[in-house]
């Protein structure tokens, strides 16, 4: 994890003083940009390994600059966000955010987030499998890729890590709480209605790659993959 590169985005420089100053003692090599025109430019330009993203921002706020960023990459995203309503939060990361911080933060806890997030690009959990074939689908956990019919789909961290756990079990039916914590990590403390914003997300992706396989919702428990027969 030693020397990755973040990309740090915030109109307010004492925040990004500190979370620079946070992220460099772990290692990390930190960009920045003040607003969403730089944070474009510095991301097409750097290349990072992830983005801290507030979305209070001048010009270009960042639910758009999220937005154009899953466009052209599943780069992980975590959102800086005032808004402490459960809806605002969804909105974001049903645009494709892997996770969220609210302000005021502190600056220990985003550190941890962004290892968290970071940690999910890899191999998922402790499975020995580095490879799951289910209903057309090859997901790799070396390559941290997943096709169908040889064709790419590009996903967040959080939806492979979400679909490495469903389909490693096709049928079962996995609770929010057990998605959060296989998916997403024992030490996440989000809501659990973040899983439905990722489901959302991952179901789209599948649907626009006309993958048989679905994820089907069970009433008053959660979710699961369903080897649907592929015509």
């Amino acid at each position: 994890m030693m020397g990755r590169k973040v990309l740090v985005v915030d109109d307010e420089p004492k925040i990004v003083e500190l979370v620079r100053l946070y992220l460099e003692r772990d290692g990390y090599r930190v960009v920045e940009a003040q607003d969403g025109e730089g944070a474009l430019a510095a991301f097409r330009r750097e290349r990072p390994d992830l983005v801290v993203l507030d979305l209070m921002l001048p010009g270009i706020d960042g639910l758009e600059v999220c937005r154009s960023l899953r466009k052209e990459s599943s780069v992980p995203i975590v959102m800086l966000t005032a808004r402490v309503e459960e809806v605002d939060k969804l909105i974001g990361l049903e645009l494709g955010a892997d996770d969220y911080v609210t302000k005021p933060f502190s600056p220990r806890e985003l550190a941890a987030r962004v290892r968290a997030v970071l940690r999910r690009t890899s191999v998922p959990g402790d499975d020995s499998r580095e490879r799951i074939e289910v209903a057309g689908l090859v997901i790799d956990a070396a390559r941290h890729s997943v096709l169908f019919r040889d064709r790419p789909i590009s996903l967040t961290p959080t939806e492979f890590r979400l679909l490495w756990t469903l389909a490693g079990r096709p049928g079962r039916a996995f609770s929010r709480g057990q998605l959060l914590a296989e998916a997403l990590g024992d030490s996440y403390e989000g809501y659990e209605r973040t899983i439905d914003a990722h489901v959302k997300n991952l179901r789209a992706k599948l649907s626009r790659a006309s993958c048989s396989a679905r994820i089907e919702t069970v009433y008053g428990v959660g979710y699961r993959l369903l080897e649907a027969i592929d015509g």
